[in-house]
């Protein structure tokens, strides 16, 4: 009887552990399968916050390009306008202005000398009324006065470049090099005092030029430069008809030049005068008549 109670416990001891091993298992399964399922969800919304992340920075990057591609463009315009190179030089040949490469050869160069001393400022502004260009060639014993400098100041804001003709018109092969040099530098001086700004351009009185000059003017970084024609000094041209038309068609008849000295690239020599000061506006509207572009000195070339 013991043996048969014995048994029948041992066979529900052995059952009880059969059924519940079952039990546990599909618990664990289940318990899986929601954890798989609540991963796959996870993975689901990570992947697609990832995407939505990878979308809206692939805009940002595409918004970002264009905007910097934009910017690298405008970028590039400017560079090109503030790097474009001299389209001009001068000819020492003759004097006259040379186109480089493709450049306008139906120019002329205005240039007024012995400036400021009465006219100037008068003739820039009819220059400026013109929208015509001019290099105004200055001499230092114009500049003694308060009045006088602020006068050249005026020219140089309205735009024109201010030349060295020398601080006291003195001819520079009669003098020592010491002299010369002091010419040109003191006057270099004064001029970047009342305008902030170095000559770029040297013309010698009377165009007496040496050797010595020569270098000096291109160790300053200047364009040493002369004229093609001028009359405005000869005493049969001191008229401003008389004037007017010898600038316009380049002949000085009265003057031994029966022919015309006017050609593209012409320099043309005017200086601060009363006749000449008349004659100026006409003398523009005339040489323009003739298809011939007012050079801006802006575009000569000048030393490295």
């Amino acid at each position: 009887m013991k043996k048969l109670i014995y048994c029948s416990f041992l066979f529900l001891l052995i059952a009880g552990c059969s059924n519940e091993q079952p039990a546990e298992t599909a618990g664990n399964t289940a318990g899986q399968e929601d954890a798989a399922n609540e991963a796959s969800v996870t993975e689901d919304q990570n992947e697609a916050a990832e995407d939505k992340e990878d979308n809206e920075q692939g805009s940002e990057n595409v918004k970002g390009n264009e905007s910097e591609s934009s910017g690298t463009e405008a970028e590039e315009v400017v560079q090109e306008e503030e790097t474009q190179g001299p389209q001009y030089m001068i000819n020492e040949a003759d004097w006259s202005v040379q186109p480089i490469e493709d450049a306008n050869e139906e120019v002329v160069l205005l240039t007024i000398d012995d400036a400021p001393d009465k006219f100037a400022l008068e003739m820039a502004n009819t220059l400026k009324d013109l929208d015509a260009h001019a290099i105004f060639f200055v001499n230092g014993h114009f500049l003694n006065t308060d009045e006088e400098k602020e006068v050249l100041k005026q020219i140089h804001d309205m735009g024109f470049p201010i030349g060295n003709h020398t601080f006291n018109h003195q001819k520079l092969d009669d003098v020592s090099e010491d002299k010369q040099k002091e010419e040109i530098l003191k006057l270099n001086d004064l001029i970047e005092e009342i305008t902030g700004e170095k000559p770029k351009f040297f013309r010698a009185p009377h165009g007496a030029n040496t050797d010595y000059v020569k270098g000096l003017v291109k160790e300053e970084g200047m364009t040493l430069m002369n004229w093609t024609y001028g009359y405005d000094y000869f005493k049969p041209y001191m008229d401003a008809e008389k004037l007017k038309t010898a600038m316009i068609t380049g002949e000085g008849p009265e003057v031994d030049v029966p022919y015309s000295l006017l050609k593209p690239g012409a320099n043309l020599l005017m200086h601060d005068r009363e006749w000449t000061n008349q004659a100026l506006a006409d003398i523009v509207k005339g040489l323009r008549e003739k298809g011939y572009e007012i050079l801006d000195p802006d575009l000569i070339k000048t030393p490295e």
